[in-house]
């Protein structure tokens, strides 16, 4: 991916300091990206008539449109991915989906329909350069077997949530108290934000991101001509195979700006201490869970692995899904309370997102970091990219799944989804040992340095 596993690189907390630069990047494209899917749903459905007009959409046409763009934002990470490993580089790649990213986030503000869907285009065509570009580059930051790479992913992934948090409640409240297109407008200055800070720190970002294509150094001009491996190819299949845990999950998870989000807005009893809690809110518990609770998770892990006891990524991935399976039935038991009742608490949606985010820490820094670890170097960027377009199904299959509740109702997807998920989980875990052995030991050489480096890790923590 780089040639910055032979060079020595600043470090800031025991990380190269690019990992920070991409951080904060990072940080201010999911704030941008998730401020204006917090409000995206809330503001199709909004009544036309109401004094903060939407387009007065039904939940099925709004959630429709809303599983098809999340979906679209994912699976351009394809091509974005393939014109990076082509063409530009990743480094180079994250700085044109910055720029869309800002085109399409300002267009939004702009009160009229075509304005609407150029920035929707123009933000999927962003999110399709940026994302899988920017992963991989975090990756390309440690040498393989750099038992610190899986920690990186989490502290970027921090970043992720820390962008995700703070949107959802500022874009949020300014979208649902002062206007749904300030918030999209102020999405847009968070984007503009990152990309000057990924500007600035280029400095430290000089020996990552570089297009292969024209790298002086003869092994990676080598890599980039020969043709897949034997081993080289059953990692593939084995990422290929992970990425069904990844579309069954984010399906499942995606709920959350869905139709998670039209029940806390419709079917949750807000009001606390005689203040209604806006419904936008709720989707930053999520984020602040993460911020909270993700270097504990890692190192629950990196104990495990210390102890010698099963922690292998494909292990982590598929606990993961359980973990945020078993979330939906307390959404099950708040649709039973408001069948009954009418309304249902607040509480079951806090303890819903807690499960969601513990089991999304199983699973989402874990691929990306899994994926550094199986794809071939001249592929790299594409991987990713494949990782990221199933995410973008595993929207669309959320937005279907949502708007079968118009007919089915809350109570039997809420306990459907929950079942499969648990269900689909255990069963991959019947072939985890096969499937393991495809990777050819990739992960093996990361077991030792953990277990020569156990001072250090623990230190570290």
């Amino acid at each position: 991916m780089s040639n910055s596993t032979t060079i020595k690189q600043k470090e800031l907390f025991g990380h190269p300091v690019g990992l920070y630069v991409l951080f904060f990047t990072e940080m201010w494209e999911r704030f941008s990206y998730y401020g204006m899917r917090a409000i995206l749903v809330l503001y199709l459905v909004a009544e036309t008539q109401s004094g903060n007009a939407g387009l007065g959409w039904t939940n099925g046409d709004a959630l429709s449109l809303y599983g098809t763009y999340t979906m679209l934002v994912y699976v351009m990470s394809i091509p974005g991915g393939w014109i990076a490993d082509k063409f530009l580089g990743q480094k180079k790649s994250v700085l044109y989906g910055g720029l869309l990213l800002v085109a399409g986030h300002s267009i939004l503000a702009v009160e009229e329909m075509w304005a609407f869907y150029t920035g929707l285009c123009l933000i999927i065509a962003g999110v399709g350069m940026l994302k899988p570009n920017i992963s991989t580059m975090v990756g390309g930051l440690y040498q393989q077997g750099d038992i610190r790479r899986d920690k990186g992913f989490t502290i970027f992934y921090i970043g992720i949530n820390v962008g995700a948090f703070l949107s959802s409640l500022i874009v949020g409240y300014v979208g649902e108290v002062h206007g749904w297109h300030y918030g999209f407008g102020l999405a847009g200055i968070g984007m503009a934000l990152g990309l000057i800070q990924y500007v600035v720190g280029q400095k430290y970002l000089k020996h990552v991101g570089n297009f292969l294509g024209a790298s002086e150094n003869l092994e990676e001009k080598e890599a980039m001509k020969k043709p897949l491996t034997k081993i080289e190819k059953d990692r593939v299949v084995v990422l290929f195979i992970s990425f069904l845990l990844v579309i069954v999950f984010w399906g499942a998870f995606e709920q959350a700006g869905g139709l998670m989000n039209i029940y806390a807005k419709e079917n949750t009893n807000r009001m606390l201490m005689g203040w209604e809690v806006p419904a936008s809110w709720f989707q930053s518990l999520n984020a602040m869970f993460i911020i909270f609770l993700g270097t504990s998770v890692a190192l629950f892990w990196a104990n495990r692995k210390l102890k010698g006891k099963v922690s292998s990524s494909l292990f982590k991935m598929i606990i993961g899904l359980i973990i945020m399976g078993t979330g939906f039935f307390f959404m099950s038991a708040a649709a039973s309370e408001f069948n009954s009742t009418g309304a249902s608490a607040m509480y079951w949606l806090v303890l819903a997102y807690l499960f969601h985010t513990v089991g999304e820490l199983c699973i989402s820094p874990v691929a990306l970091s899994y994926i550094t670890k199986l794809a071939p170097v001249k592929y790299a960027s594409l991987m990713m990219g494949v990782y990221f377009a199933m995410t973008g199904f595993g929207n669309k299959l959320a937005g279907l799944l949502g708007e079968s509740a118009e007919g089915l109702g809350e109570l039997t997807v809420f306990t459907g989804i929950a079942v499969f998920c648990v269900s689909f989980g255990a069963l991959v875990m019947v072939f985890r040992k096969k499937l393991e052995t495809l990777t050819h030991g990739a992960e093996d050489n990361e077991r030792t340095m953990y277990e020569e480096a156990e001072g250090f890790e623990l230190a570290d923590n």
